[in-house]
């Protein structure tokens, strides 16, 4: 009887768990663990906020006022989750933002009603992203370096644009998504926005080709572009979504204000790349979860409502937030030396 190989021996060994399981187990074993982690920092919290503010922080209002936070920089964060996945940065959104809402906040705009100013934040996010992605899928420009030009361009021109003034919304339907009588089921409009950008990106993560073509190129850009994925094509994309995404997230920042400022969006840059690394995405790219980052962000929000509720200063918020960034990232480097 023949011998198998020791080379083929030794692939099928190497291609079968010890334990007959899946491939995968161990990498989604290790998701589930941090998404439970992740859980439970946020059930820690909130027995934290629960025991030093009882009688406001588990209050329905602030309640409703955290997922309204959230909402906003939320769905910023998913589109920072998928650049980062895929081994980029994008330090441009908070000014996207910040452009896109004031852009679409013009009296020329306005006079357009409801719908020429959501099409005018989308296009203008989405504008912005593909600059972004030319410069670097077709620019061979480092992404840190194309993404912070973005920032110094999009907070000059959204200055321009209002000289430094507030733009007041005067559109009747943008207005009233900002008020309790439009909530549904007690839940805010912004809410409902951030689930469903949630859903999708999860969706499209998990279960669609460009989802596993963006996890592909952060983990080996070379590998993928040998297995005939187009990389530079794929880079284009994932900015482009980063762009829409701060473009719906302008526009639901338009209904929170009711006005468009240069300053809004100010350090969204450093909100959503603290909930992506929180949520276990690694820097690096390659590995990350929509859950994850979600999470991540009602965690900052959490935080930054209680710190808020307990009077505490904003540098003294900076502080904690930088710390909190550190840590997650020795976190991260440690698991990953473990793994």
């Amino acid at each position: 009887m023949t011998q198998p190989a020791p080379a083929a021996e030794a692939a099928t060994h190497k291609s079968t768990p010890a334990d007959g399981g899946s491939p995968w187990r161990a990498p989604v074993a290790r998701a589930d663990v941090r998404t439970l982690s992740l859980l439970g920092v946020l059930a820690a919290l909130i027995v934290i906020g629960g025991i030093t503010q009882p009688d406001s922080f588990l209050d329905s209002d602030n309640v409703q006022l955290i997922l309204t936070q959230a909402s906003v920089i939320g769905v910023v964060t998913v589109g920072m989750t998928f650049v980062i996945i895929s081994g980029g940065i994008d330090l441009s959104v908070g000014a996207i933002v910040a452009l896109a809402s004031v852009w679409a906040t013009t009296v020329a705009t306005q006079d357009f009603g409801f719908a020429g100013i959501l099409f005018t934040a989308v296009i203008v996010g989405m504008g912005c992203g593909l600059v972004n992605g030319v410069l670097i899928a077709y620019g061979a420009i480092v992404p840190f370096i194309a993404t912070l030009a973005m920032l110094a361009a999009g907070r000059g021109l959204a200055l321009q644009i209002t000289d430094g003034k507030t733009q007041m919304v005067t559109v009747d339907g943008v207005l009233k998504l900002g008020e309790r009588d439009s909530y549904i089921l007690g839940i805010p409009p912004l809410v409902l926005v951030f689930a469903a950008v949630t859903v999708v990106g999860w969706l499209i993560l998990n279960r669609t080709t460009f989802g596993r073509r963006s996890v592909a190129v952060g983990g080996n850009a070379e590998a993928a572009r040998l297995a005939g994925i187009d990389v530079r094509r794929q880079r284009l994309y994932l900015y482009l979504l980063s762009g829409l995404c701060c473009g719906i997230a302008a526009f639901l920042l338009i209904i929170l204000s009711g006005s468009g400022q240069n300053t809004n969006g100010n350090l969204y840059e450093l909100d959503a790349i603290a909930a992506v690394i929180i949520g276990g995405t690694l820097l690096s790219g390659g590995r990350g979860t929509i859950t994850g980052s979600v999470l991540g962000v009602l965690i900052f929000t959490t935080i930054q409502n209680i710190f808020a509720l307990n009077n505490l200063e904003t540098a003294t918020q900076q502080i904690a937030k930088g710390a909190i960034i550190v840590a997650a990232v020795l976190v991260q480097r440690r698991s990953a030396t473990t793994s």
